[in-house]
């Protein structure tokens, strides 16, 4: 098995698709220190239970946390959530939804409340295959909070 895919947003911070538990120990190898799922479980009938990467990130000696992101949008409290994970994690993170969209969309969103310039957040996610511009105002409105 090669590693999972993943595209690098920062120093700290990395998404991917789909990650499966078989990857939770390539990730550890990778210098990860949390994992954070953004995908519900049951959208799809092939994705794995949630319960099962936790499982494997655990055994692996990774943090993991659950942030599920559904297509009805991105909420304050998965904000916070995000901005909690990141503020903690005592290593690179890495986040994962079905394509990394969403996982990129919440990375985004913690970045601008935390105060990280709207042009520098577009510019590591267009770098990362991403095209964040529609999250703009969303962006301006985690900066004023």
């Amino acid at each position: 098995m090669s590693g999972p895919a993943l595209r690098r947003l920062d120093d700290r911070v990395s998404v991917a698709g789909q990650l499966w538990p078989e990857e939770m120990a390539a990730l550890g190898a990778l210098g990860f220190a949390h994992v954070v799922n953004n995908r519900p479980d049951g959208e799809a009938p092939d994705q794995p239970e949630g319960a099962a990467v936790a499982a494997a990130a655990a055994a692996a000696g990774l943090g993991y946390t659950a942030i599920p992101v559904d297509h009805s949008g991105l909420s304050p409290a998965q904000v916070d959530a995000m901005c909690e994970v990141l503020a903690s994690a005592q290593g690179p993170v890495v986040a994962f939804c079905r394509s990394g969209q969403r996982s990129t969309a919440l990375w985004a969103l913690a970045e601008a409340r935390a105060g990280q310039p709207i042009d520098v957040i577009l510019a590591a996610a267009a770098a990362a295959g991403a095209d964040l511009r529609g999250l703009v105002p969303l962006m301006r409105q985690m900066q004023a909070r």
